[in-house]
């Protein structure tokens, strides 16, 4: 781990704004690369996309010759100023102790590693080229139409000033700020990532060539994928629900420690949940807890009293809780964080259902597990940046996952359970940001809710951002509108910083179509089911996919059952959104694929057809399932549409997301902006006749889809 920042080591997946860096810059003798000595060393340390001024490195070092005057002209350094000082090997320990496994940034940085790596040879020091990343080169993606890319010139672009030009620390502070200001700038070009940074600059063949020509090192590396991480796939099967003992049991807050110590010696339980009505039906608000150690620390202090003290005067408040719906991971991830051994368990709704101890979970090897604490890192995330860092863990973990051949859908849902834990966190912070902004608290109860994919259950790697806010009161256009359109907007922001790049469709809380109250969501749902063309439906469908994922649970849970009811009664509603199921011809005049650089859409060509297949159906039918795979098997149960037909979309489902997971965090560690786009010759023989067989079934979905629309059971069973 990178010395004194905290962070994870980076991968290609890390997203620049995450990654722990050193900033770096040398002063040498000369210009040569190939005969320069060093005489100055400087670093800054980056964190979080922004330069940590705090701690810095500032080393002199006697070259153990005389420094040429033309480079004291440049940089100032005389002999008189090195005499006296340490030698290269001294100082490249403590550069080595101060960069640790940082990533370095620097201006042309291909020099610094060039003369840094001849140092070494001629110190018989070992030498291993770091992972680096150039500013100058960055700058040139960012901005072709600069003049030029020297610092000066780059900073006047972004609008920095530039402090202590020519001295290795003062040109290294200058190469962060750039860094950091540059990050946003490579956003808007697509480039988020370590990996996709690396392999820009490394396509940019002229300024690279140059640099080899000059003698400098190579001033990027390609990425590769880091070493396979095993996981203990239990943690990742098993969700709280199935684990947790239920009811949990609940005393009265004024029942005497005694006999509570009483019950539970006879329970044989090592904690009881504390409420006034002693019953366990309420808020999780409404409760504290008293465990084992918790009257063990107050029998040390207070050992006369304890027995009759009201067992209120004990209990932990709040009481820490997961959702019974969580992975087993986000468990252990909070006990772990937290060093508890209980967590009580609550519904969607806040509800207390049960009682989670570590006990439960003694057979959950957590520590096998990689990244065992993705939700509590995301959950307590204090901006964008750190959002950042969490989510760049997710590809990882999801490699592992497909390694140990969980089934794929389980995997897109652990993916779909981390965006919307994102999503809520996303809106926590915004929410936070609105009040320190002074625009002051919510107006009234709202809901943030995640849409599509990722409300399904069913997000992949390239998630873009589908949300939307209902909220209890106001007018479009009314002051209620404009707080939530301010806080849309900042959700949007944060979640694009994070790694979850803006809707291209606009489907965002901060555009007027996709917030609203309740009443202005029911009166769109009426002009929804009264439209008369398809294409005045676009973007519709997803909103039956939604999931709340912070604030007020019941309001969205009124606004998707008045959704579905008025849906269900207007059966040409499902079957204009059943017209919209057009996916094109994916295969030549020979009958193979048509390709686009090596790749076929497996998203256009493959999921869409079953996903939308199984919504318009459900809707159409009034099948309340959330997910595809849920839908599908309600469809089969109810005898809607031929069990093959049905079957052969469950396995098409699992199988296209698992191929799709896989080329998408391939492509995340190269570097390669992740897309629903499959090579199709890297795939086995098996595995492409598989596909082949799977889509062209898949062509005829549309017709399926019509055919089944106004069937019913009866009808189907005669």
């Amino acid at each position: 781990m990178p010395k004194g920042t905290g962070m994870k080591p980076a991968s290609g997946a890390t997203p620049l704004i995450a990654i722990a860096a050193a900033a770096v810059d040398t002063e040498t003798t000369g210009p040569d690369a190939t005969r320069a000595r060093v005489v100055q060393i400087g670093a800054i340390g980056i964190a979080h996309g922004k330069v940590v001024r705090e701690a810095q490195l500032d080393l002199l070092i006697d070259p153990g010759e005389a420094i040429p005057s033309e480079a004291s002209l440049i940089h100032g350094i005389t002999d008189a100023d090195v005499d006296g000082a340490g030698s290269f090997p001294d100082a490249w320990a403590q550069f080595q102790e101060f960069v640790g496994d940082r990533i370095l940034v620097g201006h042309s940085i291909g020099f610094d590693l060039a003369v840094l790596k001849r140092e070494c040879r001629r110190a018989r020091l070992p030498w291993k080229k770091p992972r680096a990343l150039c500013v100058r080169l960055l700058a040139t993606i960012a901005n072709p139409n600069l003049a030029d890319y020297s610092l000066e010139t780059i900073a006047g672009w972004l609008r920095l000033e530039i402090a202590g030009r020519h001295s290795a620390l003062g040109d290294a502070i200058a190469a962060g700020d750039i860094f950091a200001a540059l990050i946003p700038e490579l956003r808007k070009r697509n480039i988020r990532t370590l990996g996709e940074a690396e392999v820009a600059c490394l396509a940019l063949s002229d300024a690279l060539e140059a640099g080899h020509r000059a003698g400098w090192a190579e001033p990027v590396s390609r990425p590769q994928a880091p070493a396979f991480q095993p996981v203990d796939p239990y943690a990742y099967r098993h969700r709280v629900g199935s684990l947790m003992s239920s009811p949990p049991v609940v005393v009265k807050s004024t029942k005497p420690t005694r006999q509570v110590i009483d019950l539970m010696v006879k329970r044989k339980i090592s904690s009881v949940l504390v409420s006034e009505r002693g019953t366990p039906d309420q808020p999780i608000e409404e409760y504290g807890i008293v465990t084992e150690r918790d009257l063990l620390r107050r029998l040390s202090s207070d050992a006369e009293r304890v027995f009759d003290m009201p067992v209120a005067s004990i209990a932990t408040r709040p009481l820490i809780s997961i959702r019974a719906t969580a992975f087993a991971y986000r468990a252990i991830g909070r006990m772990d964080r937290l060093k508890v051994r209980h967590l009580a368990v609550r519904d969607d709704g806040g509800v207390l259902v049960g009682m989670l101890s570590a006990r439960d979970l003694l057979r959950l090897r957590a520590a096998a597990a990689a990244a065992i604490d993705l939700d509590d890192t995301i959950e307590h995330a204090r901006d964008a940046a750190e959002l950042a860092d969490s989510w760049s863990m997710l590809p990882g973990v999801v490699r592992s996952l497909l390694g140990e051949a969980i089934d794929p859908r389980v995997v897109a849902e652990i993916i779909s359970d981390e965006l919307c834990s994102l999503t809520r966190r996303a809106a926590v912070l915004a929410e936070q940001q609105m009040q320190i902004e002074g625009h002051g608290p919510p107006p009234c109860a709202y809901a943030v809710l995640v849409l599509g994919s990722g409300g399904r259950g069913e997000s992949l790697m390239a998630p873009d951002q589908d949300n939307a806010i209902v909220f209890a009161d106001g007018e479009p256009g009314g002051a209620e509108d404009s707080w939530f359109k301010n806080l849309g907007t900042k959700l949007a922001d944060m979640l694009d910083i994070s790694g979850v790049p803006y809707c291209k469709g606009g489907v965002m809380a901060a555009n007027a179509a996709f917030r609203g109250s309740l009443d202005t969501w029911k009166r769109r749902v009426e002009d929804w089911v009264r439209r008369l063309r398809p294409e005045d439906l676009l973007n519709v469908d997803i909103v039956y996919d939604l999931r709340p994922v912070h604030g007020d649970t019941i309001l969205a849970a009124q606004f998707i059952e008045y959704a579905y009811d008025r849906a269900h009664a207007e059966p040409v509603f499902a079957k204009l959104l059943g017209e919209q199921m057009t996916t094109g011809n994916p295969f030549t005049v020979f009958g193979g694929f048509q390709l686009e650089n090596g790749r076929l859409d497996l998203k256009k060509h493959g999921l869409f057809p079953i996903v939308a297949t199984a919504r318009t159906l459900a809707i159409r039918h009034d099948i309340r399932e959330r997910t595809t795979r849920a839908r599908l098997e309600q469809l089969i149960a109810l005898g809607i549409g031929g069990e093959s037909d049905m079957k052969a979309m469950l396995a098409g489902h699992a199988m296209l997301i698992g191929l799709l997971l896989a080329q998408q965090t391939h492509d995340i560690y190269a570097g390669i902006p992740v897309s629903n786009r499959v090579e199709i010759n890297a795939l086995e023989r098996e595995q492409q006749a598989q596909l082949k067989t799977l889509v062209k079934r898949l062509q005829s979905a549309p017709d399926l889809v019509r055919d089944l629309m106004f069937s019913s059971p009866a009808t189907l069973g005669r």
